[in-house]
């Protein structure tokens, strides 16, 4: 069976002829899928024969709300259920700018990074295009709201699954469609060099975010083992690649650890490495997760780094708004409640 809402355009206008129907019947097709609708019952101008003819051949729904969660800012934690049974997060988070949903890329995660729950129940599988798709239509129709601002930062690597994501942004920037500007959509990484040039020699127009973390090798390693093969050195002249191809702007999220990462030596290091690069740095003060021993830097702490990272080494500098603590909404922390 052929997933539809993994499909662009041009694939579904491919079967609609190889059915030997009209050409115009694909985009009827394809704006009624990105109306968020979940059966063909509801594609009201086609035919109930050719309806018929289409679901024995393809299917709409690959996604359900599972339940959901709301804070007391309006952040709203999504639990979706996929197809197989498995289950995956999205987070919507209010901004004066219009809202954002943070979807996952994968169910569970092959990166281990040690301060964040996505991986702790290991990796299952890469999502399809339609799957991260779905979870742009169910946050729209649950609270009947249009999502101005799509991030790639849920559960998952999105440059793990390098293909699929590529085919998402193509799918949501589409005439006809939800119809999303490639400005309006960030790809977070935790740094995966080659991956980072191949979507530099793209110079598509996204956000491109780099977990970065420490400004040191061997601490960076033990806070994430992908960095043993991205070495920072490397990563460094991956991110000058991607400036100069793209001359697009790259933030690096830095996530403040209490007396790990956070002292006046990182500050300075970091600035050291990063000085007069076109980047912005968003520091996170690290969401508490169940078993992890690490816990948020202070207030002292936080406002002395970025102090640094912009008095002294002139690098824009922001803390992150801590967003939907009470209902678990940093990656994994619900998913892997709901699994327990």
């Amino acid at each position: 069976m052929i997933e539809l809402r993994a499909l662009e355009y041009s694939d579904i206008l491919a079967i609609i002829n190889s059915l030997g129907e009209e050409s115009y019947r694909a985009f009827q097709i394809y704006k009624w899928l990105h109306r968020g609708i979940d059966s063909f019952d509801e594609m009201t101008d086609l035919s109930k024969n050719f309806r018929n003819k289409l679901s024995k051949l393809a299917y709409i729904k690959n996604i359900e709300v599972l339940d959901h969660l709301t804070s007391t800012e309006g952040t709203v934690k999504f639990i979706s259920l996929l197809n197989d049974n498995n289950l995956i997060e999205s987070v919507l988070m209010r901004y004066k700018y219009g809202n954002s949903l943070c979807i996952s890329t994968q169910v569970g995660c092959k990166m281990k990074c040690i301060f964040c729950a996505s991986g702790l129940k290991g990796y299952i599988r890469n999502l399809t295009a339609g799957e991260m798709l779905g979870q742009v239509f169910l946050a729209q129709k649950t609270l009947n709201k249009r999502i101005a601002n799509i991030v790639l930062m849920g559960i998952g690597e999105p440059l793990d699954n390098f293909e699929a994501v590529l085919k998402f942004i193509n799918i949501i920037k589409e005439k006809g469609g939800i119809k999303l500007s490639e400005r309006n959509i960030t790809i977070s990484t935790c740094g995966i060099i080659d991956k980072i040039k191949t979507l530099a020699d793209l110079q598509l127009k996204i956000t491109l975010a780099i977990s970065l973390h420490s400004p040191l090798q061997e601490e960076r390693e033990n806070l994430m083992p992908i960095a043993k093969n991205n070495p920072i050195n490397k990563l460094i002249e991956a991110i000058d690649y991607y400036i100069m191809q793209t001359k697009r702007r790259v933030t690096i999220e830095y996530g403040l650890i209490d007396n790990l990462n956070d002292s006046h030596k990182h500050a300075q290091l970091l600035g050291k490495l990063l000085k007069g690069r076109l980047i912005h740095i968003n520091v996170i003060p690290i969401n508490p997760v169940e078993n992890f021993k690490f816990s948020p830097s202070n207030a002292n702490r936080i406002h002395s780094f970025i102090n640094t990272l912009n008095s002294k080494y002139n690098i824009k500098t922001t803390v992150r708004r801590t967003l939907g603590q009470e209902i678990k909404a940093s990656c994994g922390q619900l998913r892997n409640n709901y699994i327990k």
